[in-house]
Formats: structure tokens, C-alpha cells, sequence
């Protein structure tokens, strides 16, 4: 008989009238990097937090080595060597490296003191073994999110862990961070550690695994072995049906501008760094114009000052929308002249995790007067409003409207804020990362989605690090290098290949940045 590191043998996980989880069975051997696919709400993350003591399973069981276990919290999981690195991290942004590997497993010297020199003797060896190479006296808020990923391995490692969990480990990395994650990870499967990655991006799946796990709606659809199985037949697997990769745009009408950005220019806290440099460009009606770039060259600041998240301060800069200046408006005088906004981060600024469903959908527009009279919110609209969009935007929660943000998958978070953000009124949508963490199948009715607005003589503005969905779905391409436009060019007149140059690389004295 073959043996088996984990089994996960008939689990069964229901949230009231939702099964998350329907009778599902994995068994994963030593070394082995296995994959769990699905669409957003799935049920993938659920299962694998059955597994990491999150939740507990209504029915089934887990076996580790061939033993029965039963894994009520997180430090049963820990003493059973399975660890997890969850979507979004578990850390404590106030704390230092070191404090957060070794939260949860302090130890104390002899006068009764924290120790944190014999933790931290054992941290360096592990992060030297593995090449993390992480600073651990730096503090969480200060790193940016690949390092922060380096971090949540570390704490794995450093409470011996066998079972490696990785919840949508790629969904935050640049294409380079990506690559140095999946070194690392085959590193630990020669180890004979067992790794699980639960993700929705097929190449990577490819790449990295060599079983897969399809889950659909909470069911096993199937497992598979990656070398025999070809991109379409696990997208069609995963959403039971054929996915259409490439997104069909009618023909282009374009009309007057409606966002102008004139000179853009803006500097870190201190005063010591330009992140803008004079940026300028305009969006018209009816196009979709793609900014693209590695991250960290100014994207994230650039739409912060658009959409009023962050204030401009240069006294030459202007934003200007819909004819109007708005560089000193608020946030809502910008939502009220039309702007919408699908933010980088959705839970920072796109939601507010502890409402309901139903209240983020309103959140931007509940002093409309559709939704209010006298001052007091109309339940009843608000709940029609909410349940059109569920049902349109196929959200998927265990208590649909009244469902608290919080406890829905990241995906269909995501859903929720293009819902909200696309049917209210506008006609300049901003939308940063909009397929960040999302499947295939979700990514396809995102990009009808931007093609929609575009059509309808909205004016597009998206940020995206993934080259490919700024070829597909864009008019016009902007690449952003050190803050500054160094390339603006139509679709059809520009490659992969060539915006890659000019993201990398000086075009002028020809060095690399």
C-alpha cells in the first residue's frame, strides 16, 4: 500500500446553508508539491483551514503518516509540523521581524526575561539555509509585501514544519519575486517537506506542481497530474465550461478627454525622493488606457493622488476631470463628478471589513437618494439593490448580503467593489490590480466587464503588472520607470517584448534600472 505524508479523507465544512466543503478526500505523499485549484468560493482556502485548525470539519478526517490526528487550533497544527502562509498575512505591522517569527513561541532566559538571542542564532541559520535573507530588526510596516511573504515562510520554518500550506502565495509578487518563491519551494520539496499551493493561476500551476486538485462549488472534481493535463483542460475543470483567453474589443470610439493629469509631481515623506516626476497624460471616453511597470515605480502613488487617497502638494500639478479641477476635491466631490475606483488593495480601501455585504455595496452612494429619506437609510432598497448585484456579479458569501465582508473569499471581495464601482454612476473608471487574486473564469467576466465601460463611452484607466492583460485589454499603453512616462503607445503597435525593454531598461543609454 502506497504511503501517504497527508490524507484529508471525506471532509465535510457547511456555514449554515452553505457547503463550503462536500465530501472531499486529498492524499499527498512526502516531497510532493501538489496543487489545489478552484474558483473564488470553491472552497479551497476553507478546506486547508480545516487542516491549520481554523475550522473545524463537520465530518471526515485527517491522517498524518497514517495516523488519525485531530487539529482543534492553529498549535495543534504546529505540533503536528503543518504551517501555513495565508493570503493575507498574519503578521503585526508594529513589530519587528524577530518578534513576529517567534510570536506564539517566546521562550525566557534565566532571569526571566524574553530570549531572543537563541531565536534569532536559529532565524539567520534558516533564512541563510534558504536564502530568505531577511531583515530581522526591521519592522513589518516598513517592508514591502515580498519580504513581508519571506517573513510568513520563516515562521513555518522556524516551528519545524513538514506540511508547507501556501494560500495564493503569488497573488502580491512581481514576476521576479515569483520566480525566487518557486526556488524556494522546490528547495523544500527536495527536503521531503510536502507542500500544498492553493491558486487559480494555471501557468504557475504548470510551473511549479506536479499533481492538481480541482475543486468546483465545494466538490472534488478531480485530481490530476500536471505533465498529462494541459492549461484548457484545467480551466475547464475548474469552472465547467471552456474559458475564452482572449478578450474580444468592438471597434474603438473615441471621444472627448475625460481625466488630464498636467505635470504630476510628488515626493516620499521626507522630502528626499521623487516618486513622480512631472507625470502627464489623458484618458478619453471610450478607451481604456493600460499603465504598465514593475511595481514600485510610482503606480500606487499616482492613482493614491488621482482618486484623493493621498493629497497633492506641487503647486504645478493638476487633475483634472471632466473639465474640472479636482486636485484639491475630495473624495466624494470626485465620486459625485463621476469618478469610480477599483482600489489596489481591497481591503485597506476598498471595503470595510466588519459590514455586511450589503452595506459595502452602498458604501459610496447611500446618501443618494434612492437609498435614504430624511436622513434614514431604506433597508428595502438596500437590500433589493444588493441582492441585483449579488445575482449580476455572481458573489458568492455563506449569508449572501448579510454576509460581514471579512468572511468572504478574497476573489469574491473583489467582486463586491467592481459591482459596486461599475453600476453607480460614472464615467471615468480607475481600476489598479483589478484581476489581482482572482481565477480565470473571473478574470474573463472582469476584462467583459472593462471592455463593457469602454464601450459604453466610459473613460478606463487600469494599472496592471501582468503584461498580458495589459496587452489584451487596452488601447493605448503607458510605462511608468522610476516615476516618470517613459513609452506612450497604441496596442497594436507595441509587444510584449518592447514594453518589457522599456520597463527594465534606459532606452536612451541603454542600462538596465
Amino acid at each position: 500500500m502506497e504511503k501517504y505524508t497527508l490524507e484529508m479523507i471525506g471532509i465535510t465544512k457547511k456555514f449554515g446553508q452553505l457547503v463550503a466543503n462536500n465530501d472531499i478526500t486529498l492524499k499527498l505523499q512526502k516531497g510532493e508539491i501538489h496543487a489545489i485549484l478552484g474558483e473564488n468560493g470553491a472552497g479551497k482556502s476553507t478546506l486547508m483551514s480545516i487542516l491549520f485548525g481554523l475550522y473545524q470539519a463537520d465530518a471526515g478526517e485527517i491522517k498524518i503518516n497514517g495516523e488519525v490526528v485531530h487539529i482543534k487550533n492553529p498549535n495543534d497544527a504546529n505540533n503536528y509540523h503543518i504551517g501555513m502562509v495565508h493570503q493575507h498575512f498574519k503578521l503585526v505591522d508594529t513589530f519587528t521581524v524577530l518578534e513576529n517569527i517567534i510570536l506564539g513561541k517566546e521562550t525566557v532566559s534565566k532571569s526571566n526575561f524574553l530570549d531572543y538571542d537563541t531565536p534569532r542564532k536559529q532565524i539567520e541559520a534558516l533564512s541563510k539555509k534558504y536564502n530568505l535573507n531577511v531583515p530581522l530588526d526591521a519592522y513589518i510596516k516598513d517592508l514591502n509585501v515580498g519580504i513581508q511573504q519571506k517573513v510568513e515562510i520563516l515562521k513555518m520554518l522556524y516551528r519545524d514544519s513538514d506540511i508547507l500550506i501556501f494560500d495564493e502565495p503569488t497573488s502580491v509578487l512581481t514576476p521576479q519575486e515569483i520566480d525566487g518563491l518557486f526556488q524556494i519551494i522546490r528547495n523544500f520539496a527536495k527536503e521531503g517537506k510536502t507542500i500544498v499551493i492553493i491558486t487559480h493561476k494555471l501557468n504557475e500551476i504548470k510551473a511549479i506542481a506536479e499533481r492538481c486538485s480541482v475543486l468546483r462549488r465545494g466538490k472534488l472534481i478531480g485530481t490530476v497530474l500536471i505533465k498529462d493535463t494541459t492549461i484548457e483542460q484545467l480551466s475547464s475543470m475548474m469552472v465547467g465550461r471552456n474559458v475564452n483567453f482572449h478578450v474580444n474589443k468592438e471597434k474603438q470610439n473615441v471621444g472627448e478627454t475625460v481625466l488630464e493629469v498636467k505635470n504630476l509631481t510628488y515626493f516620499n515623506k521626507d522630502k528626499t525622493k521623487k516618486i513622480l516626476d512631472e507625470v502627464a497624460f489623458e484618458v478619453k471616453a471610450g478607451e481604456i488606457v493600460a499603465i504598465a511597470g514593475v511595481e514600485g515605480n510610482g503606480q500606487s502613488e499616482l492613482v493614491s493622488l488621482i482618486t484623493g487617497l493621498s493629497l497633492v502638494e506641487d503647486k504645478q500639478s493638476k487633475i483634472i476631470l471632466n473639465g474640472q479641477d479636482i486636485t484639491k476635491e475630495s473624495i466624494r466631490k470626485r465620486i459625485k463628478l463621476g469618478m469610480s475606483h477599483i482600489p489596489e488593495d481591497r481591503q485597506k480601501h476598498g471595503l470595510i471589513l466588519d459590514y455586511k455585504l450589503g452595506e459595502n455595496l452602498i458604501s459610496n452612494t447611500y446618501m443618494e437618494e434612492m437609498f435614504q429619506k430624511y436622513g434614514y437609510l431604506l433597508d428595502d432598497k438596500i437590500v433589493k439593490h444588493g441582492e441585483e448585484l449579488v445575482n449580476s456579479y455572481d458573489i458568492r458569501s455563506a449569508a449572501g448580503i448579510k454576509s460581514k465582508a471579512r468572511d468572504m473569499s478574497g476573489g469574491n471581495q473583489q467582486k463586491a467593489i467592481i459591482a459596486r464601482e461599475t453600476t453607480k454612476k460614472h464615467n471615468l473608471l480607475i481600476a489598479s490590480q483589478p484581476t489581482r487574486g482572482l481565477d480565470v473564469g473571473a478574470i474573463e467576466y472582469v476584462h467583459q466587464v472593462l471592455v463593457k465601460e469602454r464601450n459604453n463611452g466610459q473613460a478606463v484607466l487600469v494599472v496592471s503588472y501582468e503584461l498580458d492583460e495589459v496587452i489584451d485589454i487596452s488601447d493605448r499603453i503607458l510605462v511608468i520607470r522610476e516615476g516618470k512616462i517613459v513609452y506612450n503607445v497604441k496596442q497594436e503597435d507595441t509587444t510584449i517584448e518592447e514594453l518589457g525593454l522599456y520597463m527594465l531598461f534606459d532606452q536612451e543609454q541603454g542600462t538596465k534600472i
